[in-house]
């Protein structure tokens, strides 16, 4: 909302700056945008009456007129075509500078000498329209400095008002506010009732009194609609940023300035029967003001007459019940309206049909509903001093029941202490209720403080509990006031559980070996669900975003396969990503479980590009290692295995699932490998892409680690090489060794594969390296040579290998 600094100081005038004013109110919560002059420099500009026009003798188009400045008549050419004899002009004198820089002189234009200029709003940047030369007030003298006789040397405020407080989106409520922050006195102008001096009336009723409580009307016959808007009415509007229409408009809309609340006025020939406000019917249509054709749906409030809707309710009047100023039939009697319409009942619906207006900016955030009076009779007095005509008696539509109730709020001192960190003295804070218009309505002492009972006026919509009046003493004092204290309670560190493993581990873990993390949408594609886990049944959304965003996700790799696309799409072509989140899948029941998971994705070439390292593209053992990376953490690596097993989403010869072995068996905790080949090209994605997902729940439970001397006795090495049937995995070869090396293993390796022709297709050779260690002597060459035989019997035995 933009208001004019020197209309607002009309209402209350504090002690302080524009500068200062406009810190003051961003410190109390209307945080000011912007604050800029009214109108650009310019110099020597006077108001200018023009007392002669004649045709110029060689220019259809120009007029050579007669300018009156005070200090003499000066022959300006001027091209302007409403320039008229007796019109108060600008009129910029030679060596005038105007804004855009332009220096005026004198001049000959078509063989006539011109003495400076004759200047429309546009030309002093005072309107962005070329509408001619800019009509003077006929109050102002001739030579008279424009700048005074305009008061242009005022500043503009823009606040950007947070939806709680409509009550600010009125000068009145703004110069309520200002008064608050200064405690001074707020002058309002006198609004006096205005008597009827005819009987007409036009029927009001409501049909919906939920979203229309009050709904007053009032007929004026007799306007005289062709007139103009007085220039102090129609620069204060421009000021604010409206632009000025015609004298009945106006006023509404200085009404809609002034005080806040939204009017409008129909043209009464153009009504029916009487005002109804009800619910749209369905497939109901209506022509607005703008001319753009709705078609309602029937939660939308309408205005209607005997034949049809005439506006949206607080929104936007119709077209064809609207002011005309034709000459050729303007309007000669209105009907003037002025209503409070709940703000559930308009919220929402402007942006539904694609209109955003004055009325229901308003209106969505709450309008005063004891205001609607006040602003009848404000309208009412000027139309009759601006257009003229003659009022009736203003009729009236209420249900006191539907109006919204004012409940008493409680506010401890204590508790307004303890928020605070200090105490502020008790009859400031009862005058700082006051000054807000929340005067108590009961107070009552008690061993701890003050307990002041108030009730919040009509037009403070965000004043429900405690909280409220307590952040409304904290703002009107001052934040930059309130004493900083350190807390008085104990801080207390939460003990860290050795036994388990947070999520911050593996994210650190992640981190630190060149992983980037990433945080993705929980609803995805249902596509890609299907694609990664079509087994899993996904919940669908109740109003997704977008179509593309219709499902909670079953997997975190959507997410990740999503952003890597978006990354390959920009030229980046390399990819460590992870994410740390939840999934989301319907049991056969219709409940939706929620898991927790760590998930990644690798792609591209291994390291960054470089000159000393060939450029090898990452595979299942980079993404293996990473997840091996994150099991480590639980310092129980034996309790963890990958077995070869098909997921639909990973390629059946390059993928594993993870397990983890306890106390109550094996628990399947994840997955690891290569993005299926099916799955790569829906996706068209060119290169490999390696996933994982491991279940921070499987994953989380962590052994404690034990202190274990070092042995200074010398460790003994063996190596063993044997030959074991293709099919036969590495992991079950090793879990074999282990169990039969017995205690005083402390080291096994696989450290050598070989597969050719000298062995046949379906068999392979296997290098073990077992490292024996006794931790309090020295180990004899027999004890070593038993352990490597029982290993080699195990293996045998269990596997089918053959020594070497």
């Amino acid at each position: 909302m933009k208001i004019s600094e020197r209309w607002l100081r009309e209402w209350v005038n504090p002690p302080v700056t524009a500068t200062e004013l406009v810190a003051q109110l961003s410190m109390a919560g209307l945080e000011v945008d912007s604050a800029e002059p009214a109108a650009p420099p310019f110099t020597d500009v006077v108001v200018g009456s023009v007392v002669a026009v004649d045709p110029h003798p060689d220019a259809d188009k120009l007029r050579v007129c007669q300018v009156d400045d005070g200090a003499g008549i000066h022959t300006v050419v001027c091209g302007a075509p409403n320039v008229e004899v007796g019109m108060l002009v600008p009129y910029a004198r030679p060596g005038a500078v105007l804004p855009d820089g332009t220096r005026i002189g004198q001049a000959k234009l078509r063989g006539v000498a011109s003495a400076g200029m004759l200047c429309g709003a546009d030309e002093l940047g005072l309107d962005a329209v070329r509408d001619g030369l800019m009509v003077l007030p006929a109050n102002l003298t001739p030579g008279a400095d424009l700048r005074d006789a305009l008061e242009l040397d005022d500043t503009l405020i823009e606040i950007d008002l947070t939806p709680n407080r409509g009550d600010c989106l009125g000068l009145r409520g703004l110069a309520r506010e200002v008064g608050v922050l200064n405690d001074c006195a707020v002058k309002e102008p006198e609004i006096s009732p205005v008597p009827a001096r005819i009987d007409a009336t036009f029927p009001v009723a409501v049909s919906h009194a939920q979203g229309c409580p009050r709904y007053l009307g009032r007929v004026i016959r007799g306007v005289d609609v062709t007139r103009s808007t007085p220039t102090w009415m129609t620069e204060r509007l421009r000021r604010c940023g409206l632009r000025p229409i015609d004298p009945v408009v106006d006023v509404t809309n200085y009404v809609l300035l002034e005080l806040g609340q939204p009017m409008h006025a129909f043209d009464l020939a153009r009504l029916a029967g009487g005002i109804d406000v009800r619910l749209a019917k369905p497939e109901e249509e209506l022509t607005l003001l703008d001319g753009s054709e709705l078609t309602l749906r029937d939660d939308t409030l309408l205005i209607t007459d005997a034949n049809g809707p005439v506006a949206m309710a607080g929104i936007m009047g119709g077209e064809n019940s609207g002011i005309t100023t034709d000459p050729a039939g303007p309007t000669r009697d209105i009907f003037l309206e002025c209503a409070f319409f709940s703000p559930l009942a308009i919220s929402g619906r402007a942006r539904s049909y694609g209109l955003h207006t004055d009325a229901s900016h308003r209106y969505e955030r709450g309008v005063d509903f004891g205001l609607q009076h006040l602003a009848m009779e404000r309208a009412t007095a000027l139309l009759l001093d601006i257009v003229g005509g003659e009022p009736g008696p203003v009729t009236e539509a209420l249900d006191q029941e539907s109006l919204p109730a004012r409940s008493g709020v409680t506010l401890r001192e204590a508790r307004l202490a303890q928020l605070l960190g200090m105490r502020i003295p008790t009859a400031t804070v009862e005058t700082m209720l006051v000054r807000l218009g929340l005067p108590p309505v009961a107070t009552e002492d008690t061993d701890a403080g003050r307990v002041w009972q108030v009730q919040a006026p009509s037009w403070r919509f965000d004043i429900e509990r405690e909280a409220d009046l307590i952040e409304e003493v904290a703002r009107i004092y001052g934040y930059d006031n309130i004493e900083v204290t350190l807390p008085a309670s104990r801080m207390r560190l939460e003990p860290t559980l050795a036994r388990r493993a947070d999520a911050d581990l593996f994210r650190t873990q992640l981190a630190a070996s060149g992983h980037q993390e990433i945080l993705s949408y929980s609803f995805v594609e249902p596509r890609l669900n299907d694609l990664f886990e079509p087994g899993i049944q996904a919940a669908p959304l109740a109003n997704p975003i977008s179509a593309d965003l219709g499902a909670m996700r079953t997997s975190l790799w959507p997410g990740l396969v999503k952003t890597w696309i978006g990354n390959r799409n920009r030229q980046q072509p390399r990819a460590r990503l992870f994410e740390i989140g939840r999934t989301f899948a319907r049991d056969e029941g219709g409940a939706v479980a929620e898991r927790s998971w760590v998930g990644g994705l690798l792609a591209g070439s291994r390291d960054p590009e470089s000159w000393n390292q060939p450029a090898l593209e990452v595979d299942f053992y980079d993404a293996r290692g990473v997840v091996e990376s994150l099991l480590a953490l639980t310092r129980n690596r034996e309790a963890w295995s990958f077995r070869v097993e098909r997921h639909p989403g990973l390629h059946p010869g390059q993928s594993a699932a993870v397990y983890r072995s306890g106390g109550d068996g094996e628990v399947l905790a994840g997955w690891v490998g290569r993005m299926h080949p099916e799955v790569q090209a829906e996706l068209d994605l060119p290169r490999p892409v390696y996933l994982f997902a491991l279940a921070l729940d499987v994953l989380e439970a962590r052994d404690v680690p034990v202190h274990q001397g070092l042995s200074r006795f010398p460790s003994m090495r063996r190596d063993i090489a044997i030959e074991v049937d293709a099919s036969v995995a590495g992991a079950a070869v090793l879990d074999c060794a282990r169990k039969a090396a017995g205690e005083h293993l402390v080291d096994l390796s696989l450290f050598d594969v070989y597969a050719g022709d000298k062995l046949g297709p379906d068999r392979r050779s296997l290098a073990l390296g077992v490292t024996l260690q006794h931790p309090d002597r020295t180990l004899e060459d027999g004890e070593v040579t038993a352990r490597i035989d029982a290993i080699v019997q195990s293996l045998e035995a269990q596997l089918g290998a053959i020594r070497r």
